[in-house]
This record gives structure tokens, sequence and C-alpha cells, in this order.
């Protein structure tokens, strides 16, 4: 393989910890997918190989499935969003952003927070199951 086309990130620009998770499990769902190892590799040859098995179908389900199907606290649409205002700065080219009525939001600023632990959940998860791949990438071959 020359290339990798990584399906799960749009175009554009990306930071590189993401395009490392999204590589390394496109490498994995490019190996379940296209390299059918379920018919090929006799995984129950031993525990070592029953383990990684387990280990990639769990992986590529997370992935392709969990993964995709997490919902955020702003993905409400009946959320009312506060719209960006700017004031001028005086002698200035700038403007400087007006914080919107806290009260007015609320809901928003709850669904703010509420997303934030939620990212850092994600971002927990994300790592864990990234060391897992990490760890059965010596099974990924045929």
């Amino acid at each position: 393989m020359k290339y990798l086309k990584i399906e799960t990130l749009e175009k554009g620009w990306h930071d590189k910890d993401e395009i490392l998770l999204h590589a390394a499990f496109q490498l994995l769902v490019d190996f379940v997918e296209k390299e059918d190892p379920g018919r090929i590799v006799n995984w129950n040859s031993d525990e070592s190989h029953k383990r990684a098995w387990k280990e990639i179908r769990e992986l590529y389900k997370w992935w392709k499935r969990e993964r995709p199907s997490r919902k955020s606290s702003l993905d409400d649409k009946r959320l009312k969003i506060p719209p960006m205002k700017f004031k001028k700065i005086p002698g200035s080219e700038l403007g400087q952003m007006v914080e919107p009525d806290k009260k007015k939001y609320a809901n928003y600023y709850q669904a703010l927070k509420k997303h934030g632990r939620l990212e850092v959940k994600w971002e927990k998860e994300d790592q864990c199951n990234l060391h897992r791949l990490v760890e059965i990438r010596g099974f990924l071959w045929i």
C-alpha cells in the first residue's frame, strides 16, 4: 500500500494527534474489510491469537459503530446558541467580542460545560483504544 486513504477525516486541516488516531484505525478497518482475516487466519491456533482476534473485532466494532454514535449535548437542535457580537475598539480597526447574556443562554452554557466533560471522557477512550490497537499490531498481517 503506497497511500492510506483515511475515510473518517473530512478534507481540511487536522491536528497530527487526530490524524494518528484515524490513520491507525483506518489500517484496522482495511485489514478487517479488505484482507478478510476471519477467513484466512486460524485465530483458534493458540490463546494469543484468540485474544488478538477478540480485540480486533471489539476495536473494529468500537471504531465503526460505537465511536461514530457519540452524541454531544451541543447536538440538540433546540438549543439556543448565542450570537457572536463584536464592538469596535476605539482607535483601532479591531473588534472585541461582546459576552452574551449568560442567563438568557443558560441552557447553552450548561450544554457547553457538559460537552467539555464528554470531550475529556472521549479523549481518554480514544487513547485507551489506540493503545489496545498498538498492543495487537503484530497480528495485523496476512
